[in-house]
């Protein structure tokens, strides 16, 4: 039995969004002026994931070591936090709300590989993150979650299935195990 045939493989022409031009334009930026850039230049980095086409809402802190896949499709709103390590795989769209706190090392993905083709074809499901939630370190969250407003994520959880809001969460997987007071 075959499982999986990487040759039969291909990316769909408009999956990235964008041509693959503007794809490797974009990691060329973040691996020189977004990742070198000093700490304390946010508005900097900012205005590079704008000129991108993400949707960065005012006083978004964003460190140089983020890694976004493709930026066009990201949108933050006002004065969230995404810290060291975390990335952002953007293979579709993410929501991150106002007042959010990712820690360090956060995972964020949208898209995987369907299993049970033999063509292993590529998908991707957004993933939304609502007001005032706090993902702490380490945390990963699979494609198609949504984290209801005000939860918590504890450290080294894996989210797999929609968290509801005003929890903390924990585990892997993660449930709710308590209401955040």
């Amino acid at each position: 039995m075959i499982y999986q045939d990487l040759k039969e493989f291909s990316v769909p022409k408009t999956f990235r969004g964008k041509s693959k031009i503007t794809v490797q334009l974009w990691w060329i930026v973040q691996g020189t002026l977004f990742a070198l850039s000093p700490q304390f230049f946010y508005g900097w980095r900012r205005f590079l994931l704008r000129m991108f086409g993400a949707k960065i809402g005012k006083g978004v802190l964003l460190r140089a070591t983020v890694k976004v896949t493709y930026p066009w499709n990201i949108e933050i709103g006002d004065y969230s936090w995404i810290g060291e390590d975390n990335v952002l795989y953007s293979l579709g769209k993410i929501k991150i709300g106002s007042h959010v706190a990712l820690a360090h090392k956060v995972y964020i993905n949208t898209g995987g590989h369907e299993y049970d083709k033999v063509s292993f074809d590529i998908f991707s499901e957004p993933v939304v993150i609502e007001d005032e939630c706090w993902l702490t370190n380490d945390v990963y969250v699979a494609p198609g979650v949504t984290i209801g407003k005000g939860s918590i994520i504890a450290a080294r959880s894996s989210v797999l299935k929609s968290m509801p809001g005003g929890k903390i969460c924990v585990g892997t997987p993660a449930i709710a195990i308590k209401d955040r007071i």
